[in-house]
C-alpha cells in the first residue's frame, strides 16, 4: 500500500510538472508559423514589397524542466526596410536558437548589465536589443565611433532614427571578417524600441511609413492591457506599454512610465551620481541631451517601474503575477528610456543564445502562438469611414494567428480580401476605383468575427 501510495505520488508531481509546463508562457506565447508564411522587405526606391524566401516567426518551439528552447529566422511577418541611413544589410534567415528559464529568479547578488547585441527575443523571433549601437564619444577626436572612450555611450534609438523601418528596426551589418575590411553576408534585423509602427504613434517622428507603408508586432491600445511581447535573457515577460494601474490588477489601465528623465544638463563632465569623468560633448543641436546614455537619471517612484524598467504585478498571462519588464514610452507614444530592459537585468541571466540543445525536450504544437493563460478576442478598426482613396483594417492589440479580410458590397459579391499574418497589423485598401457606396468588412481568425459596414465618398 505504502509503494502504491508513493508511486502515486510521484506520478502525480509528474503530471503537475508537465501541466504547467504546457500552460507556461514562455512555451505558449510564441507566434508558430505553421502555415508556411516568409519575409518581405522594401529596397530603397521602390514602394513594392519583395517576397523573401526565409520562413517568418518561430519554426520551432522545445521545454524541457527547466529551460524553453526557441528556434526562429528572426524575420518577422511584417514588411522590413529600407534603411535610409546608409545601412548596406538586409535582414536575412540567422536560424538562431534561443534558450529561456522556465523558472526565472531575481538576481540577489551582483546585477548584470544588458551586453551589446541581443539581450532578449520578442514573440515572432526577432532579436530584442537594448540602447546600445556601439559606439561612444571620443575626446581625442571630438566624435562619436566605434573606439570611443566608452564614457558618453551613444543611444541607437536618437542616433539610428533615420536608419529605422516603418515598424522601428533594422538590421546590424553581419561580416565575415571585421567592420569595413570583410565580405557582407548579411544582417541580424532587431528592434531597439517598442515594435510598433512610427505612423501610429500620436506623434510621428519618422516619415518612413508615408514612404515605405509597413506596420509593427502590435498597436498601442488604451483600453486594453497590452500584450506579452517578448522574454528577456533571465526570463521574465516583456509588456507592451500599457498596464493594470495597480500591480494587483486592480484600478483599470493605464501608461506604464519609466523612472528615468533626462538630467538637467548643459556639458557633460559629471555623471547622475556625481562623480567627474571625461568630457563629452556640451549638449548641442548637434549633440541633443538624451543622445548618451549618461543623459539619463534614475528617479525613484518618478514613474511605475524600477531601475531595470519592470515591476512586479499581475498580467493577463501571470494572474498570480510576476516580475515583468515594459517597453516604455512617453504621453506622444514616442519610445521613453531605457526602452526595454536596463541598464541591468533584474534577473538571473541564465538564458541566451545558444548553439545546441543538450538535454532531452518535448515539442511544443500548439495552440498556434495563442497563450493559454490570456483571453483571445478579435478587435479591429476600419478608417477612415467614410473614405475615399484609402482604408486601412487594423488589428487592435496583437494578432496571434492569420486573420482573413473580405470587404464585400451590399449585394454580397466579394471586392477586395487579403490575409493578415500573425504579428502583423494592418491591411490598406485602395477605394480609388471602388464605386460609392455601403460596404461590409468581414475580419475573422478562424475563432472570432468581426463586421463593420464601410461608407466609400469620392
Amino acid at each position: 500500500m505504502r509503494k502504491t501510495l508513493l508511486l502515486f505520488v510521484i506520478i502525480a508531481g509528474f503530471g503537475v510538472s508537465e501541466l504547467e509546463a504546457q500552460t507556461s508562457p514562455t512555451i505558449t506565447s510564441w507566434l508558430l508559423n505553421n502555415t508556411g508564411i516568409t519575409g518581405r522587405h522594401y529596397i530603397s526606391g521602390n514602394s513594392t514589397p519583395i517576397n523573401d524566401t526565409a520562413s517568418a516567426n518561430v519554426q520551432r518551439v522545445r521545454y524541457s524542466n527547466n529551460f524553453a528552447y526557441i528556434n526562429c529566422s528572426g524575420i518577422p511577418s511584417y514588411i522590413v526596410g529600407p534603411y535610409l541611413d546608409g545601412n548596406p544589410s538586409l535582414a536575412t534567415n540567422n536560424a538562431w536558437l534561443f534558450k529561456l528559464p522556465l523558472n526565472p529568479v531575481e538576481n540577489t547578488g551582483t546585477l548584470t548589465a544588458t551586453p551589446f547585441g541581443a539581450i532578449g527575443v520578442f514573440i515572432n523571433g526577432v532579436p530584442m536589443y537594448d540602447y546600445k549601437d556601439g559606439q561612444s564619444y571620443r575626446l581625442s577626436t571630438q566624435q562619436d565611433n566605434a573606439m570611443g572612450d566608452g564614457v558618453w555611450n551613444r543611444n541607437a534609438i536618437m542616433a539610428e532614427n533615420d536608419g529605422f523601418d516603418c515598424a522601428k528596426g533594422h538590421p546590424s551589418p553581419i561580416f565575415n571578417g571585421p567592420p569595413g575590411q570583410g565580405t557582407l553576408e548579411g544582417g541580424s534585423y532587431h528592434h531597439h524600441q517598442n515594435p510598433t509602427a512610427f505612423n501610429m504613434d500620436l506623434v510621428e517622428v519618422s516619415d518612413i511609413c508615408q514612404l515605405y507603408l509597413a506596420d509593427g508586432l502590435f498597436t498601442l491600445d488604451s483600453t486594453e492591457h497590452s500584450p506579452l511581447i517578448g522574454f528577456a535573457f533571465d526570463g521574465f515577460p516583456v509588456y507592451g506599454a500599457y498596464g493594470y494601474a495597480n500591480t494587483d490588477g486592480t484600478g483599470g489601465l493605464k501608461l506604464i512610465m519609466s523612472s528615468y528623465q533626462k538630467r538637467n544638463i548643459s556639458t557633460r563632465t559629471t555623471y547622475a551620481d556625481g562623480s567627474t569623468v571625461t568630457a563629452g560633448p556640451n549638449v548641442s543641436a548637434a549633440y541633443p541631451l538624451g543622445w548618451y546614455r549618461e543623459d539619463y537619471e534614475f528617479i525613484a517612484n518618478s514613474g511605475d517601474l524600477d531601475e531595470h524598467n519592470g515591476r512586479f504585478c499581475v498580467t493577463p498571462e501571470y494572474p498570480n503575477g510576476t516580475y515583468a519588464y515594459f517597453a516604455t514610452v512617453d504621453e506622444n507614444w514616442n519610445s521613453a528610456y531605457p526602452y526595454m530592459v536596463g541598464p541591468e537585468y533584474y534577473g538571473v541571466t541564465n538564458g541566451g543564445s545558444t548553439n545546441s540543445v543538450s538535454e532531452s525536450t518535448t515539442d511544443y504544437t500548439g495552440p498556434n502562438g495563442i497563450s493559454e493563460n490570456a483571453e483571445s478576442s478579435l478587435s479591429v478598426a476600419v478608417f477612415p469611414n467614410p473614405a475615399s482613396d484609402l482604408v486601412a483594417v487594423q488589428v487592435k492589440g496583437l494578432l496571434r494567428s492569420n486573420m482573413s479580410v473580405k470587404m464585400y458590397d451590399m449585394k454580397g459579391s466579394l471586392v477586395a480580401e487579403t490575409s493578415l499574418n500573425q504579428g502583423s497589423t494592418i491591411w490598406h485598401i485602395d477605394t480609388r476605383t471602388i464605386y460609392n457606396g455601403e460596404y461590409l468588412v468581414v475580419a475573422t481568425d478562424g475563432k472570432n468575427t468581426f463586421t463593420q459596414k464601410l461608407m466609400i465618398q469620392h
